[in-house]
């Protein structure tokens, strides 16, 4: 394990040795991953989308005792226990909350007075400049080329547009897997990077070594931006259910989505009104269509197929266009430590560009 060899307002802000964060994917960013990527230095964000609250509970505490350093929660702004699952943050003591889309005004202020960082997720300058002004101590920007929903701005244009419409720092992803990269992100003025799919491919994740293997067999033409899986766009690994799902007609895809949604529902112990409430509001959030919401709602059964029960013919596999040059599976210490060197040892070589 290395010492720090970069300071950035990330590193600054939240107290940890790299300016790396691990995003918080869905069935895949648990305590093992979460508590891996923290002792190497990194930030790792626990996804809590798919916990009930009681397991977010449990994941939180476990975290705490496999590691001492700073991580975070992602928490949905729009599920109707959010007010809930921000006290559990306040009460546990998390660093920071993270946040799939911008929180209301009023969360970012309870956050901030317990003295929690807050770090939403944008995908616009008008975005980023909103939550800023509601107090949001930074924000993370993800490109098209990353995982799960994503846009249609590649990560180079996104960036910067982002860093000029803000003072507060900007976090970068979409696109990186690297040292490279992180230094690439830092050139352009970011605070640091997020990496998805390359901590996915990590020894400390738990994802099943039979659905890493697979990841690892796509190139860089191996994924594709559908919306066909939830009526929004998210880039997946091109398998044959997603081009079967992709080649389906509404009344095909009908009965399966029904299913899975009810799935979710028993999983997560939601009672029929909590589900509609909890709709509505992302309805609302997201400008989706009701069609859309059931598509939604089948989502994380699709993933838990494919990223939990490692059922690559039922389920669906989140992953960004890095995939197709990723081709081990280290631990998150040795990823990080080879992320930071490189880094590192590139921005000295840079400097010596200038006269």
């Amino acid at each position: 394990m290395i010492e720090q060899l970069i300071r950035t307002p990330l590193t600054e802000l939240v107290g940890v040795r790299h300016p790396v964060v691990q995003t918080g994917m869905g069935w895949v960013a648990g305590p093992r991953l979460v508590s891996a990527t923290a002792n190497a230095g990194g930030l790792g964000i626990l996804a809590s989308a798919t916990m009930t609250y009681d397991e977010l509970a449990a994941a939180i505490r476990e975290v705490k005792q496999r590691t001492d350093a700073p991580f975070g929660v992602n928490l949905r702004a729009d599920a109707g226990d959010a007010g809930e699952r921000v006290k559990l943050l306040i009460d546990e003591g998390v660093a920071v909350a993270s946040f799939a889309l911008a929180p209301k005004r009023e969360m970012i202020a309870e956050l901030k007075d317990a003295g929690i960082v807050v770090i939403p997720s944008v995908g616009a300058p008008r975005h980023a400049e909103k939550v800023a002004s509601w107090g949001a101590d930074a924000v993370i920007i993800q490109g098209s080329e990353g995982g799960g929903h994503t846009g249609n701005v590649p990560t180079t244009l996104l960036l910067p547009t982002v860093l000029a419409a803000v003072d507060i720092p900007v976090l970068a992803a979409g696109g990186f897997f690297d040292g490279r990269g992180l230094a690439a992100a830092l050139s352009y003025g970011a605070a640091g990077i997020g990496m998805g799919t390359r901590f996915l491919l990590t020894k400390d994740s738990a994802v099943p070594d039979a659905v890493k293997q697979e990841y690892l067999r796509h190139d860089l033409n191996g994924t594709v931006v559908t919306t066909k899986v939830d009526g929004m766009p998210h880039r997946m690994l091109h398998t044959d259910l997603v081009e079967e799902l992709e080649g389906a007609g509404p009344l095909k895809r009908l009965a399966p989505t029904i299913r899975r949604t009810l799935e979710f529902k028993r999983a997560n112990g939601l009672s029929w009104r909590r589900l509609l409430a909890d709709g509505r509001s992302m309805k609302h959030g997201s400008g989706r269509s009701w069609s859309q919401m059931v598509l939604a709602a089948n989502t994380p059964m699709m993933l838990k197929a494919g990223l939990v029960e490692g059922r690559t013919d039922a389920g669906v596999l989140a992953s960004g266009q890095v995939v197709g040059v990723i081709d081990d599976l280290p631990t998150c210490e040795e990823l990080l430590d080879r992320v930071a060197t490189e880094a590192a040892d590139q921005l000295r070589r840079r400097g010596t560009l200038l006269v």
